[in-house]
């Protein structure tokens, strides 16, 4: 299993003129129908008091998919269905708790990712600043911390320059879902708001944590903010940290290049974050300029006889002299023998074991030359994996991450619940957790942007 098990939520489809569909997302009064209202504070709040329009419109929704474009507008295309929307995220009039009952909570799972510590720092300086919210709380390691560890009190003083540093202050860990003690955990305490960050198994773990509260009849709204560095997960534009770590893959990309560049037959290989979707590999290859080949999971390549691998790095060797190849830990993975794979292994998130694919190539290159050709190659190896997750989000994911977690807080204040959020079409939406859990983000290489990259680096197709 996953960080958690899976949830069957029931969608809430609302229907409308010329094929609208809104994928609507949970709300407290769906089983809580008594609830009442109050004023949201952002109304009295001085930061607010420029914005020409405080709140988000009730009925205002985002199109999943944008078909035609005009006068500026996103709109769906004019004669074709209006297809699928979803709610768009922000401040609403009314809100369902009242500033000094909100109880909120923390939790980070999974692996790291640049930017985590700013979606901390901005839902305690979203929750204080924005709603006057005090009791905030951290869970410590995870799924797990809720039931087996200690909590932090968070404050803005506490939070202030967390942004600054790798990781996360809060603790991580992958699995250790039980969703009877973490909600027991979350009832005892006299939470009311939890607030998870973390990857598609955390997101469905926040599904089933959800679904038991409700269960129980209990007033917390479950808010899940999507993590993931390898920009994987669907629906939304982009992840967080997704930017930062291809800016910082240029890095180890450069120096492969120097390495390679000042031998004779000089190959650098580098070795970047892709299990099963090869964005991060792909887009550091077109900002680079450097690289002559880039191997990523959706585009299945082969190492021996005409057109492949081998032949390439040859022809590249013989043209410039040296070479750079950029692999995605997930690709070429059904080229390893039967001995060296993990035979099905997984780890406690329910991510299947991969062997390091960087380390093989580079090893299958070396042998290649020397046996059959008798060319003298020199190969450096360089993986930068945990040097890229352990650092600070740049300018761009610290953006990005303050209007994730105020996304989340307006949502979570304005009562709903059972939802992740994102960008979709560029406009902050709440999106119901089967959504970004049902498929995986891929490449598609039958799209532009992959031909942008086959000729950028003149690399074969391998198809």
């Amino acid at each position: 299993m996953a960080d958690g098990g899976c949830a069957a939520i029931n969608t809430k489809i609302e229907e409308g003129e010329g094929g609208y569909i809104l994928e609507d997302v949970p709300h407290l009064t769906d089983y809580l129908p008594s609830l009442l209202t109050y004023p949201n504070p952002l109304q009295d709040n001085p930061a607010y008091s420029v914005v020409k329009q405080y709140f988000v419109d009730v009925d205002d929704t985002v199109a999943q998919k944008v078909l035609f474009c005009f006068v500026s507008q996103i709109v769906v295309h004019k004669n074709g269905d209006r297809g699928i929307h979803f709610r768009r995220a922000g401040p609403r009039q009314k809100v369902y708790f009242k500033s000094d009952e909100v109880h909120a909570c923390i939790v980070t799972c999974g692996g790291l990712c640049p930017g985590l510590n700013t979606v901390i720092r901005e839902i305690v300086c979203g929750l204080h600043y924005m709603y006057g919210v005090s009791k905030i709380i951290g869970i410590d390691g995870g799924y797990m911390g809720f039931y087996s560890k200690n909590t932090v009190t968070l404050t803005p003083k506490v939070v202030n320059d967390i942004h600054k540093r790798g990781g996360t202050v809060l603790g991580t860990s992958r699995g250790g879902h039980d969703t009877s003690k973490i909600v027991d955990s979350i009832q005892d305490r006299g939470i009311n708001q939890v607030y998870v960050i973390g990857g598609d198994g955390t997101q469905k773990g926040a599904a089933v944590i959800y679904e038991e509260v409700r269960r129980r009849g209990l007033k917390v709204s479950v808010a899940g903010i999507p993590k993931t560095i390898d920009n994987d997960i669907p629906v939304i534009d982009r992840s967080f940290g997704f930017d930062t770590a291809v800016e910082e893959a240029q890095r180890a990309i450069n120096a492969a290049h120097v390495e390679a560049e000042s031998t004779e037959n000089g190959i650098g290989v580098v070795k970047l974050m892709g299990r099963y979707s090869g964005f991060i590999a792909m887009y550091a290859t077109l900002a680079s300029r450097d690289v002559d080949c880039c191997l990523i999971p959706e585009s299945p390549f082969f190492l021996e006889g005409k057109g492949g691998l081998f032949q390439f790095i040859r022809k590249r060797l013989k043209e410039n002299g040296h070479m750079v190849i950029v692999i995605a830990e997930g690709a070429g993975q059904d080229l390893l023998t039967e001995s060296m794979q993990s035979m099905g292994q997984q780890d406690a998130s329910g991510n299947k074991q991969l062997q390091d694919v960087g380390f093989w190539i580079s090893h299958r290159i070396k042998d290649h030359f020397a046996k059959e050709h008798n060319m003298a190659i020199t190969l450096k190896y360089i993986d930068p994996t945990y040097m890229i997750r352990a650092i600070p989000g740049n300018a761009s994911d610290n953006v990005y991450c303050t209007l994730l977690a105020q996304s989340a807080v307006h949502g979570a204040m304005a009562g709903y619940t059972g939802f992740t959020c994102g960008p979709v079409n560029g406009r902050h939406s709440y999106i119901p957790f089967n959504r970004i859990t049902e498929k995986q983000n891929k490449v598609v290489i039958t799209d532009r942007m992959w031909a942008r990259l086959l000729s950028s680096t003149n690399q074969p197709s391998f198809l």
